[in-house]
């Protein structure tokens, strides 16, 4: 279901992409194939705005926003998504 809504949003080729947690019911292979798409979507001019409680794929973002305790703290820049996945901590 996850994967076929994330095809359906990217069908008409947005200039923003709206995503709430779109690893969240996937398994990792999965998750890791919607992120390089993701990836692609933004080398092609994409901005994506996504809600995530997974602190590694937040990290691949270019700008973070925090939202604890009902306050909206800015974190500044994650990773750039060019650059690639982060490494997963052993």
């Amino acid at each position: 279901k996850q994967r076929v809504a994330i095809a359906r949003a990217i069908v008409n080729h947005p200039k923003i992409l709206l995503a709430d947690e779109p690893t969240g019911a996937l398994d990792s292979h999965s998750g890791e194939q919607v992120m390089e798409l993701f990836q692609s979507l933004n080398d092609e001019g994409v901005s994506i705005l996504m809600i995530t409680h997974d602190a590694e794929i937040a990290s691949m973002a270019q700008r973070t926003v925090e939202i604890r305790d009902g306050m909206m703290k800015s974190k500044g820049g994650g990773r750039n998504m060019k650059k690639g996945k982060p490494q997963r901590k052993s």
